[in-house]
């Protein structure tokens, strides 16, 4: 019985384990890793942020737009028919005598018929109804304006339009970009914080170690090694906060390339890979100007556009010409026999003139309010000019002032680090405490940190600035 129970388990275990490696074959899990640059991180975000995607589809959508106002210059031409079935007809009253209609004769009332008489006074009351049960029309018309100044400036101004959203969409790639900068940043100071923590717990592992050494050979008081372990356990939760920040910073970046989260990525470079142009990038950015600002341009835009606008609002006091044609077949019957019907065709051409004459004060009104929209946009393009100045010197200002932090940090960490080390000797030889080695350690950290921390800061106020100045989509 036994024999037979584990030749049916041998068995079974046998079939599924093809099916576990069938199954393993048709999903594969993808545990590489991808690593890239900032430039493969602009380009993949300029391909698959939905942002930019949107923003083309709205460039798109104003052309679509401007070529349907282009279509108001042709021809409109329209097939148009209808039916009516008539319920009561009308009725047509004549101030005349009837009686001739009906075959009667003229009656002087004295000698004449009595009935003749009488029908025809019946006939003076009674109408002609006009008219048939069923009426069928149907036709060709066409209209195209010859002179209209509106439809004309309307054209110009559909123009613009398609170049605002243009330069929408250059402004949604220029957020877009200053946003995967400011992450990719993120992440290599995300990356430069795990690294001092990291270099925080091997040199607190390392000092407990030798401290342990020493309380073994009763060269150390239990204080020395109570803190030296307590410094390892405290070091312990700033690495893991550490690693969890670089994994925060890699899914912010991934959210703005607009990649999948569950993919595997990594970047390149570290902080100083940077930290070498900040002079150059300083002198060159020194003299700046609005020419390539989005926000600027897209106001110009409006701008023009208002001026358009008040113009089309003064051409409405202009006439307008409009040629017209068209083609009308009639039948009325009485009843649904269709291959009997007789059609009577009308047409005509013509041309068809409009004078404005009066209009309540509207026209007039329409054309104050356009220029009180111009005047406000231009008092809006003085403000924003003076603030987005404003906002460069702000940022040249901070990119010097961590430029100078950066060159102090560096000046710091060197000192510090020495400065632990000759602690590290002291206190290995018995000379110094392990409270001055926590301090020299604590005092390296804080050096580091602020030395990461200048280049960040630095490289965020940067894009910040190539953001207001248009500078990753200039013209050439």
């Amino acid at each position: 019985m036994n024999r037979i129970i584990v030749c049916a388990a041998t068995l079974a275990l046998a079939a599924a384990m093809p099916l576990k490696a069938l199954a393993q074959e048709a999903a594969p899990a993808d545990t590489s890793t991808a690593v890239i640059t900032l430039e493969q991180a602009l380009q993949i975000a300029l391909s698959e942020n939905e942002t930019v995607k949107i923003a083309d589809m709205e460039i798109e959508r104003t052309g679509y737009a401007k070529k349907g106002t282009y279509a108001s210059l042709l021809p409109q031409v329209d097939l148009t028919g209808s039916y009516m079935r008539t319920i009561k007809k009308q009725v047509m009253y004549m101030d005349m005598d009837m009686s001739s209609f009906f075959g009667g004769s003229e009656s002087t009332g004295s000698t004449g018929s009595t009935g003749t008489t009488e029908e025809s006074s019946s006939s003076k009351g009674s109408g002609i109804e006009v008219g048939r049960d069923n009426t069928y029309s149907g036709g060709l018309t066409a209209s195209m304006p010859l002179i209209n100044f509106q439809l004309w400036k309307s054209l110009k101004i559909s123009g613009q339009e398609v170049d605002l959203a243009v330069e929408k969409a250059r402004s949604s790639r220029l957020d877009m970009v200053s946003q995967v900068k400011q992450a990719y940043f993120g992440v290599l100071f995300a990356k430069e914080a795990l690294n001092v923590y990291k270099s925080v717990y091997d040199n607190a592992v390392e000092n407990f170690q030798k401290t342990e050494s020493r309380y073994n050979a009763q060269k150390a008081s239990e204080l020395e090694y109570t803190r030296a372990k307590t410094n390892v356990a405290a070091a312990i939760p700033d690495v893991y906060n550490a690693e969890a920040s670089v994994i925060l910073a890699l899914w912010q970046l991934k959210a703005v390339m607009g990649v999948n989260l569950e993919k595997n990525i990594d970047i390149a470079g570290s902080l100083s890979d940077y930290a070498g142009t900040m002079l150059r990038d300083i002198a060159d950015n020194s003299e700046v100007n609005l020419e390539y600002n989005t926000t600027m341009r897209q106001l110009s835009i409006q701008a023009e556009e208002l001026a358009n606008n008040v113009r089309l609002k003064q051409y409405a006091y202009l006439p307008t010409l409009a040629a017209t044609f068209s083609y009308t077949a009639n039948a009325m019957t009485n009843d649904f026999k269709f291959s009997e019907y007789q059609w009577t065709p009308y047409s005509y051409v013509g041309l068809s003139l409009t004078i404005p004459i009066f209009s309540g004060g509207k026209r007039y009104n329409d054309v104050r309010q356009a220029r009180v929209q111009k005047t406000e946009l231009e008092l809006t393009m003085k403000d924003t000019e003076r603030k987005l100045r404003i906002a460069i010197r702000q940022y040249l200002n901070t990119m010097e002032a961590n430029m100078k932090s950066y060159n102090a940090a560096l000046e710091t960490v060197a000192l510090a680090q020495k400065a632990y080390d000759i602690s590290a000797k002291s206190y290995q030889v018995g000379k110094s405490t392990i409270t001055d080695l926590n301090d020299a350690q604590l005092a390296l950290t804080q050096a580091k940190l602020a030395e990461s921390q200048a280049v960040y800061n630095f490289l965020v106020a940067k894009t910040g600035l190539e953001q207001t100045i248009g500078f990753d989509f200039v013209e050439k």
